[in-house]
């Protein structure tokens, strides 16, 4: 089953973020069909940096194509804006579904971009923004490849004028609308109430962002199809390397934290390594 046809019956779809293919081998194998490969923990870990729109379409097509050689899980691709204007969109969306992408992710920011819950973010007209979603969608080779149209509008123009752009981009082809950052549980059921029958609807929780925190059944009942926890895992990995680099500065050793840690053996069985010294012995009997 596809994503598209996956978006279209119930329970609601989790996509936990990743950002290499270690996270999403982890994710794949805690049971999440869908993963969603977060622009924002692609900076955070690659680049150390925030995410304003530092990191290019390559690397980004990079680590998906590492991603995809790793899992067969669905891939959400956070495409930023598209790297450019409707032209550079296309080429974006050719290389990253080549690369193994299941859903490409656009937003209506202009450059350079912010996180979707950073404040003094700026936007292109709403035409544009439709413009780039159709040219989105005549650039996709498989209709498989799904096309999230994001705005921001919520905090720059208000919660009505996010929704009248996620509608225009609906009308432009868009197969999955993403309005980010709604501030309230009324303004998330306002969203769905407005737009659910348009098309499925992404819901994106951020740990300490705009948007109260609700749990994955809760989002669905409001009735959202999709819901992407994006930078969880950098955070969660962050404090635990901070907590690991104390620990072994202050006593020298790992051991203080050693319960806290996977061992040689235990990271070699996650990452398969038994399995790979098999497959390569048996190609060198295979004659």
């Amino acid at each position: 089953m596809n994503l598209k046809e996956r978006l279209s019956r119930e329970p609601v779809v989790v996509a936990p973020g990743v950002y290499d293919a270690l996270t999403a081998a982890l994710a794949a194998g805690a049971g999440f069909e869908a993963l969603y490969v977060s622009g924002a923990a692609i900076a955070y870990t690659r680049l150390g940096r925030p995410d304003i729109g530092l990191v290019s379409m390559s690397e980004v097509a990079e680590t998906v194509a590492l991603i995809r050689d790793r899992t067969p899980a669905s891939l959400v691709v956070d495409a930023d804006t598209g790297y450019g204007n409707a032209i550079n969109v296309q080429r974006t969306v050719r290389l990253l579904e080549r690369a193994g992408a299941s859903a490409i992710q656009l937003e209506d920011q202009s450059f350079p971009k912010r996180c979707g819950h950073l404040r003094d973010k700026s936007l292109v007209p709403a035409a544009e923004m439709a413009g780039k979603v159709k040219a989105a969608v005549d650039a996709r080779a498989s209709q498989g490849t799904l096309i999230v149209a994001r705005t921001d509008a919520v905090a720059v123009e208000g919660l009505d004028a996010a929704i009248a752009r996620a509608s225009l981009y609906a009308e432009a082809g868009a197969d999955v609308l993403f309005v980010e950052a709604p501030q309230s549980r009324d303004q998330l059921a306002a969203v769905t109430s407005a737009l659910g029958g348009l098309r499925p609807l992404l819901a994106n929780m951020v740990e300490g962002g705009d948007t109260p925190l609700f749990s994955a059944d809760e989002l669905g009942a409001l009735g959202f199809r999709l819901v992407i926890f994006p930078g969880g895992i950098v955070r969660a990995l962050a404090k635990t390397a901070r907590d690991y680099y104390g620990s072994l500065a202050s006593h020298g050793t790992n051991a203080p934290f050693r319960a806290r840690m996977f061992d040689f053996n235990e990271l070699n069985a996650v990452i398969g390594t038994p399995e790979m010294l098999a497959l390569g012995k048996s190609y060198e009997t295979a004659s």
